[in-house]
């Protein structure tokens, strides 16, 4: 009797894991109230739902004197989910910090890092942010960041459409076309875009606060330098549809029409 063929063996994984860049929002923990937390959160949520409402949260408690206990940290939790957000994560922070982590059965990413760190692992007051250049609102010439004068910026011809992410990684990112709304551009140096610019827009995604964003028409649903943010409702009517540029000015974004 003949024996029956062997099936080959299938060495390919069922499922394929890539980490990537994605768009989670940084929380960063200034005053331990519960309630306002929430209260907070539950405000961006409405005011602008498709961004933030069941959107990815890391928290950073880093801009604290000391770390809330777990009993408290777990309600903080809670409330965030109440209003519509989803804690997923700690910032990276202290060894008390990872503990903490530990205990409230959460990961902590080193990519959110948080703005403290002593070498005895004690929180320590977040120093204060490199501002941006003090220059009028005027056009300016930005200076290229570090990681924009390392690699050739990344150039975009045609539209990004809505539901597209682009990430220009260590460098600037310039399209040429439009940004169609529910579309994301994200790069770690600065932002050009020539046509209209109705998604979203992140400039210095790694912290960089020189970075800027600068679009021929701005309809943005939300734009961001090193993580400070404005969403279309915070952005003066009179600006919509003109050519603008958006820059960090002492921990503050700064939007204003190109002249």
């Amino acid at each position: 009797m003949a024996s029956r063929p062997t099936p080959p063996v299938d060495f390919e994984p069922a499922g394929e894991l890539k980490i990537g860049q994605v768009g989670i929002a940084n929380l960063r923990v200034r005053t331990l109230d519960v309630a306002r937390l929430a209260e907070e959160m539950q405000s961006r949520v409405s005011r602008a739902p498709k961004l933030f409402d069941r959107a990815a949260v890391i928290l950073d408690f880093g801009g604290l004197a000391e770390l809330p206990d777990t009993r408290t940290a777990r309600a903080l939790i809670d409330a965030l989910r109440g209003a519509g957000a989803l804690p997923v994560a700690l910032a990276w922070g202290s060894p008390a910090n990872a503990a903490l982590a530990e205990a409230l059965d959460l990961p902590v990413l080193s990519k959110f890092r948080a703005q403290y760190e002593s070498a005895e692992g004690a929180a320590q007051p977040a120093p204060r942010a490199v501002p941006a250049a003090e220059s009028a609102p005027a056009p300016v010439r930005p200076a290229p960041s570090p990681a924009a004068s390392a690699e050739p910026g990344l150039i975009q011809a045609s539209a990004v459409r809505s539901g597209q992410q682009l990430y220009a990684q260590n460098r600037d990112l310039t399209v040429l076309s439009s940004v169609g709304a529910g579309a994301e551009v994200i790069a770690d140096g600065s932002i050009h875009i020539y046509g209209p610019l109705r998604g979203r827009a992140l400039a210095g995604a790694q912290g960089n606060a020189m970075a800027r964003i600068f679009c021929r028409s701005f309809h943005a649903e939300l734009v961001a330098v090193a993580g400070h943010y404005k969403v279309l409702e915070d952005i003066p009517r009179e600006l919509h549809g003109k050519a603008v540029q958006v820059w960090l000015e002492h921990d503050e974004l700064k939007i204003a029409a190109l002249e």
